[in-house]
């Protein structure tokens, strides 16, 4: 029998450090199979603060469009009422405008002294003639159904009358005389018609 020397026999050694080394391998292996998994959440990190990097400049990309769009909108809405309210304070301008004249020559016509009938009828017709083409520049048209169909929308009837009573006759319901003008502006009735009406 041999005498234990102290030190360890070289199979031993060798069989102590096999499982060492293996145990080396292995932890060399984990460590290796760890690494991937360790840097791929890392990369996730990295994508997902790029795209949340990109989501917080398209929003405030869209904030800035919004804000532009709201203030022209608010623009617009504020030029809109600012039109309206002129179109509404100036809107006989133009026809007004077409009157001025028709007063100047009425006014004249007074100024003048001694004024034969003649010439004030002259003058009188003149100012219609200046009256009727305002009328007609600011779309106000005469009505003057006489023969026509009575229009309830158009004309007011004021009396009835037999429709052989005139001459020539006259169909039933049918406008026989005019008393009073009507007058429609832009196709709205703004008098209607005073008539009397065949039965």
């Amino acid at each position: 029998m041999s005498e234990p020397t102290g030190k360890p026999n070289t199979d031993e050694q060798q069989s102590a450090q096999a499982p060492e080394g293996q145990q080396q391998g292995a932890q060399t292996q984990n460590e290796s199979e760890q690494a991937p998994q360790q840097e791929a959440p890392q990369d996730e990190v990295s994508v997902l603060k790029a795209a949340l990097e990109n989501a917080h400049r398209e929003v405030e990309k869209s904030k800035e469009v919004y804000l532009r769009l709201a203030a022209d909108m608010e623009n617009l809405r504020r030029r809109t009422q600012d039109d309206v309210a002129k179109a509404h304070k100036y809107a006989i301008e133009s026809f007004a405008e077409s009157l001025v004249p028709v007063r100047d020559s009425l006014e004249m016509a007074l100024a003048v002294e001694n004024q034969t009938p003649e010439a004030l009828k002259d003058g009188v017709a003149a100012t219609l003639r200046q009256l009727e083409a305002a009328f007609e520049r600011g779309k106000v048209v005469v009505l003057n159904p006489v023969g026509e169909k009575f229009n309830p929308n158009q004309h007011q009837a004021v009396a009835m009358v037999p429709g052989s009573s005139v001459e020539p006759a006259v169909a039933p319901n049918h406008v026989v005389a005019v008393l009073q003008k009507g007058y429609l502006i832009n196709d709205r009735v703004l008098r209607p018609a005073l008539v009397s009406v065949a039965q």
